[in-house]
């Protein structure tokens, strides 16, 4: 266990819903958090006024607590700090670590247009760097003066040392005319203030942590240790997109029918790992987390890795719980979900996803008389209807409808018609279920019960005479 506190954060911009790649970065901030029994954050940046929306902020809310990832105390909004941000920067320009730029677009456009001239890499050259004195009523925007000589390094927990010489470093706007800060200062006075000891995030933001660096040095605050993860690819290897599975957390759960158990698994195992372990409860994933077995290249997002690591939680999943989750998508009432829990032993051990598993309960609460799909249809006509018919007569004979007394009576009628019992369970389903596929036929009729079961085989049959 650490010595000193640990405080990680998580922050994401509320201009998108929660994104798979996010919900990686939050659930590695908090392992490390509980791992080391420190501190949890979570910082809505939303500095951004036009592009932040609070249907935004209501799905990373509701992917954070449905994925599990409880973070310490209430949730921050960058925007709140936006008068300490300009105190920072008024400090630094106090401090000479900073100045007054009243450069215009023009003037900027045009060593733009130069840079691209020469194909060098755009830096903007200030003629205000070195002047003191301000020019009254003129709109300026406050400059960072950034270290020219020398180098900054940086020892990455997962990167390694990666060193940048200062001169790459360009004099980047601290505070914006109209008196906003950037996010570039914003994020390193709330991550100060915040006390944050451990920013693990995206590599996509390694270029930023020297920015921010020259802005901490000149503080005089302490450097963060700084984690930065490969981002997720597609199967393809190229950057997750859309069409890879870049979905939303929400579309997880409501489209592709996962458990927060599974895709919290399944994303822990998206660039760190712990042997050949596979499976990983959330109890392991605390005692074994760590940032030297996180992986230096991208990880591939693998979609049936996913459907069948679900299927893996939904078998181990309690089934009111199951119930509870399936009901709504099959439609049923509080009076038929006693046979949904009972019937999800059997229903469980065939659906990788919730909806697969709604789609196999689904024959339970059909109405009578079952419309049977084309390959079951063909299963009930001929041979079929005469299997049916002599399954019929033995099954109305049984004194008790019990699983042992199923069995008996289907095997009897599959000596008597010389038939493979496999064989003669085909027309039963079909004409039970409308399906070719359900759960054990002896399992079938328990759950339909003596009168549906009976009721449905002679809807069969009278519909093929």
């Amino acid at each position: 266990m650490s010595s000193s506190p640990v405080v990680t954060r998580f922050a994401p911009s509320p201009t998108g819903f929660l994104h798979i790649g996010g919900a990686r970065t939050a659930l590695f901030n908090w392992l490390f958090a509980r791992h080391h029994g420190g501190k949890f954050l979570l910082r809505i940046e939303d500095t951004d006024k036009v592009r932040s929306t609070k249907e935004a902020i209501d799905a990373i809310l509701d992917g954070m607590r449905w994925l599990g990832l409880d973070w310490d105390g209430h949730e921050y909004y960058q925007s709140q700090f936006w008068a300490r941000h300009a105190e920072i920067a008024y400090r630094m320009l106090d401090r000479g670590q900073a100045y007054r730029c009243y450069m215009t677009q023009e003037e900027l456009a045009a060593q733009r247009e130069e840079a691209q001239r020469e194909r060098k890499p755009f830096r903007i050259v200030s003629p205000w760097r070195d002047v003191t004195e301000s020019q009254d009523e003129k709109p300026f925007v406050i400059r960072l003066k950034a270290p020219r000589d020398g180098e900054t390094v940086i020892d990455d927990r997962v990167q390694g040392r990666v060193t940048v010489q200062n001169a790459e470093i360009d004099d980047f706007v601290l505070l914006r005319s109209d008196g906003t800060p950037t996010y570039m200062l914003a994020v390193v006075v709330d991550d100060h203030d915040m006390g944050v000891t451990h920013v693990i995030r995206g590599d996509d933001h390694l270029n930023n942590a020297f920015r921010q660096l020259a802005i901490i040095r000149a503080m005089g605050w302490p450097e963060p240790t700084y984690a930065h993860v490969p981002l997720i690819h597609g199967p393809d290897g190229a950057k997750l997109s859309k069409r890879h599975g870049a979905l939303g957390v929400d579309a997880y759960r409501d489209e592709l029918g996962m458990l927060p158990e599974a895709v919290d698994n399944y994303l822990l195992r998206l660039g760190w790992g712990h042997g050949d372990d596979e499976i990983i409860s959330r109890k392991q994933a605390i005692e074994w987390f760590d940032l030297d077995h996180v992986g230096k290249s991208p990880s591939r997002f693998d979609f049936k890795k996913l459907e069948n690591l679900n299927g893996h939680y939904i078998r181990e999943a309690d089934d009111t719980r199951l119930a509870d989750l399936v009901g709504p998508k099959v439609g049923v009432s509080d009076e038929q979900k006693a046979l949904l829990v009972k019937a999800m032993p059997e229903l469980k051990t065939r659906a990788n996803t919730l909806h697969q598993l709604a789609e196999s309960a689904g024959f339970l609460f059909a109405e009578r008389p079952l419309e049977p799909d084309a390959a079951a249809a063909a299963l009930i006509t001929g041979d079929g209807r005469t299997i049916l018919a002599a399954a019929h007569q033995k099954l109305a004979a049984l004194a008790n409808w019990d699983a042992a007394s199923l069995e008996a009576a289907i095997r009897e009628v599959a000596e008597a018609s010389g038939a493979k019992l496999g064989k003669l369970a085909q027309p039963l389903r079909a004409a039970l279920t409308g399906r070719t596929t359900s759960p054990g036929i002896f399992d079938v009729l328990a759950l339909l019960g003596r009168e549906e079961s009976l009721a449905r085989i002679a809807d069969q049959m009278e519909s093929n005479e």
